[in-house]
Order: C-alpha cells, then sequence, then structure tokens
C-alpha cells in the first residue's frame, strides 16, 4: 500500500487541512486552533442566547489569548460576550491585573492566602464576585480577610432534578429551597457582604447530549422544574436584598433552555468554543471541532499498527471510552482496546501507509483540560496565518 502523503493531506476534513499546513515546519507534539471555527462557534453561542448576553467560562478556555479574542467584540443589542466565570480565586486575581473587569468564581474557594489579596486590593473586589453556598463560606471568608465589607458574593443554588430518590445532576450546592438561599443572603448582608447574584448550573441539562428520547424527556422535565424554583429562589433573595446585578445559568449544551427563563440575566458557555468530542451529539447546534493536537508516529511494531508519542490525556469525569482523545486524522485510525491512550506512547490500529515522523491528529474529549498539557497553542486563521500564544501553563499558571 502506497503510503500516506501528509503533505497533501487530501482526505483531511478542511480545518485539519488548514491546520496541518500552517504548522508543517513545526515538530509535534503540538495543539492548534482554527479561528475561523472559533469565531463560528461564537456567533452559534451569541445566537442561540437570544440576546442574553454570555459569559465565558475560563476553565473551557484557559488560555488569555482565547478569552480576549472572544470578549473582544463586546457586547451589543443582538447580545454577544460580557465577564469570564473562573474556576479560582488566584486565577480570577490574576485575570483582573491583565485587564479583566468583571470575573464571577464558579466555585466557592476555600484560598485564605487569595482572599487576602483580594480584600487588599481595591480593583479587584470591585472586579471579583466569590461564589458561595453555605454560612461556613461567609465565616471561613470573614476570617480570611478581616475586613470584608464590599465583598460581592453570589448565591449557587442546586439546579439538580429530584425524582423521588433520584438525584439527577451534579453534587454541588446544598442550597436548593427559596426559604434556604434568602436565609443565606440574609447572613451574608449582615455579615456586611453584597450580594449581587444568584447561580443556577444546570448540568444535566447542559453536559448530557439529546442524541436519544429519554434523554431529551428529561431534560424538558428538568427545564421546567428549574425554570419556575429558580424565579422563586431569585424572588426570595431579592426580598432580602434588593435587585440582583446576575442570573446566571446554563453551560454550551443547554444555552437557549436557559436564556428562555425570564429571571435569568446571563449565561455562562465555554466547551462550544473548541467543540470537544463529548458535544458531538447535541441536536441543538451544529458541532464545529475547533482544536486539534497533533503527535509524531514514532515507530512501526506491526504494518497495521504505528505507535504515536504521548497522548495520554485523559479526561475528567467518569472513566470510560467518552473520556479518551480520539484521533480523527488519517480517519480510520482507533485506539488499542488492551492499551489506550498512554503515558508516553499511544499504539494506533489501521494505520497501514503512515510512516516514522508523520503525523497523527486527535480531539480531546473536554475543552480547556487540553491546555494543560500544552504551553502554547497555535492560532491558525482562514487565510493559513499563523500565530503563537501562550496557554495558562504557558504563561507558568495553574491553577488545579
Amino acid at each position: 500500500m502506497p503510503a500516506i502523503d501528509l503533505a497533501r493531506p487530501a482526505a483531511a476534513t478542511p480545518p485539519i487541512a488548514r491546520l496541518h499546513a500552517a504548522t508543517a515546519d513545526l515538530d509535534p507534539p503540538l495543539a492548534a486552533l482554527d479561528l475561523s471555527r472559533l469565531r463560528a462557534n461564537a456567533a452559534d453561542l451569541v445566537r442561540r442566547s437570544g440576546g442574553i448576553p454570555i459569559r465565558v467560562a475560563s476553565k473551557s478556555v484557559r488560555c488569555r489569548a482565547v478569552l480576549e479574542e472572544v470578549l473582544g467584540a463586546g457586547l451589543t443589542a443582538a447580545g454577544g460576550f460580557r465577564g469570564i466565570m473562573a474556576y479560582s480565586l488566584s486565577e480570577a486575581l490574576w485575570l483582573v491585573r491583565a485587564g479583566a473587569g468583571d470575573v464571577l468564581l464558579g466555585y466557592p474557594t476555600v484560598d485564605r492566602a487569595a482572599l487576602a489579596e483580594l480584600a487588599a486590593d481595591a480593583a479587584a473586589r470591585a472586579a471579583v464576585t466569590l461564589m458561595i453556598d453555605d454560612p461556613a463560606h461567609l465565616e471561613l471568608i470573614a476570617a480570611a480577610t478581616g475586613n470584608r465589607a464590599g465583598l460581592r458574593v453570589c448565591l449557587d443554588v442546586d439546579a439538580s432534578l429530584r425524582i423521588g430518590p433520584l438525584h439527577l445532576g451534579v453534587r454541588r450546592s446544598p442550597l436548593r429551597t427559596p426559604d434556604r438561599a434568602a436565609d443565606l443572603a440574609y447572613a451574608a448582608k449582615r455579615a456586611g457582604f453584597a450580594v449581587v447574584g444568584v447561580m443556577t448550573y444546570e448540568a444535566q441539562i447542559a453536559g448530557l447530549p439529546d442524541a436519544n428520547a429519554a434523554v431529551r424527556l428529561v431534560k424538558r422535565a428538568s427545564a421546567a422544574e428549574i425554570g419556575g424554583r429558580r424565579a422563586r429562589v431569585v424572588d426570595a433573595v431579592c426580598a432580602v436584598v434588593g435587585e440582583l446585578e446576575i442570573v446566571n445559568a446554563g453551560g454550551t449544551g443547554s444555552i437557549e433552555v436557559s436564556a428562555g427563563s425570564a429571571a435569568v440575566t446571563e449565561v455562562t458557555a465555554g466547551s462550544g468554543l473548541y467543540v470537544p468530542t463529548l458535544f458531538d451529539n447535541y441536536r441543538s447546534f451544529t458541532p464545529r471541532p475547533a482544536l486539534y493536537f497533533a503527535l509524531p508516529v514514532l515507530r512501526r511494531p506491526t504494518p497495521s499498527i504505528a505507535t504515536v508519542f504521548a497522548g495520554g490525556y485523559i479526561a475528567s469525569g467518569p472513566p470510560g471510552d467518552s473520556r479518551v482523545p480520539k484521533p480523527v486524522w488519517p480517519g480510520r485510525l482507533r485506539l488499542l482496546g488492551a492499551e489506550g491512550a498512554g503515558e508516553v506512547q499511544t499504539p494506533l490500529a489501521g494505520a497501514r501507509g503512515l510512516r516514522l515522523g508523520d503525523r497523527v491528529w486527535f480531539r480531546h474529549a473536554k475543552a480547556g483540560e487540553l491546555c494543560e498539557r500544552f504551553d502554547r497553542l497555535f492560532l491558525v486563521d482562514a487565510d493559513g496565518g499563523r500565530t503563537e500564544v501562550p496557554t495558562y501553563r504557558g504563561e507558568g499558571k495553574c491553577f488545579g
């Protein structure tokens, strides 16, 4: 069988062909982002939000240049991107010092050193909103900061669906009812905090592909339940603290559902910019994969197997096939069940024609996690132009 001509990957999908040509002079491993697809994905998220502002989930991006690219268009009458949802307080402080003006923590923090930094920095106090779901968070923040007057907080309210003993969704907040949310808002206000928001993340809607009827039924039931309960929670909290700046909801897989709720002032999205493999089977949008990585062939144990360097970039979540990287070009390649994606090498079946030094292109199962494996991304524009930018890792940052 003739060798595959990787100088002209005619069988590759258009973005891979473009990325391959633009990085042909570089030695893999490398990660490359198709800017045309990134921008198309961003525009599609805006369309789906129906005019409701979108907050960018930084954990799904983990590259300041990409955050700046997405946020650069700003907010128009037709909607757009506004603000960042960070996953770490240290990260939020770093982003603010780099110019971000509106950062909502998506999770509570118990980082006492970072809390002390926040309290001592007036600009950060104005830009960062902490997440809480327990009175103990208030006590910890107060002990770490001393002076917590004016610190902004948002209440994380459980958005899971419960049917009898069944719990459908993720295990996040202990807050669920309007009364408990109002009680925490009152405690925070009394302790000197500024209660500015409520968040509900419907993971069972946003994070599950809707490829079968049973899942779609659960999603519809969940949307109806959280829509009504969210409105009651917001009313109860507003009765204690006044009008809220932020009522945040949703994710890439549930933008339309969340944006359609009357109480919601903004939605969050991030994975929909890169579109990893976990987002391939949604009916609510057309996936346009934008982020890929390439690994070099380093040996040929048999005529039909090629072994590439590294590759064991396993995504978080429940272990299984859905969490492993997927070889996407050449298209017939597949992981071996007995070895999978390895720490320092990954054997691939269906590799006749591949030669030592050739590239194999992959997609990751999740979005921003790939950036923890690479210190730079190569951004490739429609004309094939290439720009090299650092990831969080490339800037020497690791926030967990």
